[in-house]
């Protein structure tokens, strides 16, 4: 069986140490979907707040929000100060449980550029001057980054581990406006070519089963995001939430999530179609909770792997 490159073994070659991702929530972001700058309500799918952080320096920030095109940031010692608290709370459990021997600081909710350069400045190399951190992963949309922020990030790569992760989810437009994203399928490409030729590191949101598509159209999003150079990818299903306008469709029988029958045919031949040089962070997605509506299969992300895991061993795989 060969084992699928995996965004962990690609650090653990780079860097000969356990490498982890420190997920960080900063009050003040949101989304051009969100505020109503591209669209109002976010994508149909996406339950905002559950995008809230836990510590209560964040709830004191929850009626505040930066954009492009704030003039002034009186949080942003706030913010480094949730910047600085998580990441010591996260990176010293990573340590003790994992063995976790450096971090790459995950700036991973919302839209982590989409604030004013000196904002995102102050927090890139914040966390950038932390104990063993080696790099930055940022997640972002592709309408939300100046060419300043890529220009910072370009010359921050040349000294570290810089990573940017764009929402893909597919190349069809009529899908995206479906899904009320708040930009076209183009827009991504530009921005992922973009980062490029920054010379960043670039990893790639997938989403299957998106409504009305077809695994035809699943597996051309694949095949176009290979092609515009991608790093690394994230293979995700569409799962249902409460408090989402994808909630309402699914009740009012407007939408049928993607069984786990054709996830998997989908994913084993998406993944079949992928350059060696792109490594995998993800292969799935779930929740184990009261919020999940549909479909069940992914409630259990343990038996989703084993699932994917035998899946994948027909064609000589593991993950």
């Amino acid at each position: 069986m060969q084992q699928i490159y995996t965004f962990g073994s690609y650090l653990k070659n780079k860097f000969n140490a356990k490498v982890y991702k420190v997920g960080i929530n900063i009050s003040g972001f949101t989304c051009p979907n969100i505020d109503g700058t591209v669209a109002r309500g976010g994508c149909t799918f996406c339950e905002n707040d559950s995008f809230s952080a836990s510590t209560d320096e964040v709830k004191e920030l929850k009626s505040f929000h930066l954009n492009l095109d704030s003039k002034e940031n009186p949080y942003l010692e706030k913010q480094l100060q949730q910047l600085e608290l998580q990441f010591d709370a996260i990176s010293k459990r990573q340590a003790k449980e994992y063995g976790a021997q450096k971090f790459l600081v995950y700036f991973q909710s919302f839209t982590n550029t989409y604030a004013p350069f000196e904002t995102l400045k102050a927090l890139y190399d914040k966390a950038l001057s932390f104990d063993n951190v080696i790099g930055l992963s940022i997640g972002t949309r592709s309408d939300s980054i100046t060419e300043e922020t890529l220009a910072y990030l370009k010359e921050l790569n040349k000294t570290k581990e810089i990573w940017i992760e764009f929402g893909i989810q597919s190349v069809y437009d009529k899908t995206l406006e479906r899904i009320n994203r708040g930009h076209d399928s183009q827009n991504v490409k530009d921005w992922i070519i973009k980062s490029k030729e920054a010379s960043l590191n670039v990893c790639g949101h997938l989403i299957f089963g998106l409504p009305d598509e077809t695994q035809e159209m699943m597996l051309e999003t694949s095949k176009q995001a290979y092609e515009w150079g991608i790093d690394s990818v994230k293979y995700h299903p569409l799962y249902v939430v409460k408090k989402t306008a994808l909630a309402n469709e699914y009740t009012r029988g407007e939408f049928t999530p993607i069984t786990e029958e054709e996830y998997l045919d989908t994913l084993v031949k998406s993944i079949s179609m992928k350059p060696k040089n792109v490594n995998v962070q993800r292969v799935t997605a779930g929740i184990d909770d009261d919020s999940l509506l549909a479909p069940d299969w992914c409630r259990n992300k343990n038996r989703q792997v084993k699932n994917i895991n035998a899946a994948l061993k027909k064609i000589g795989l593991k993950y």
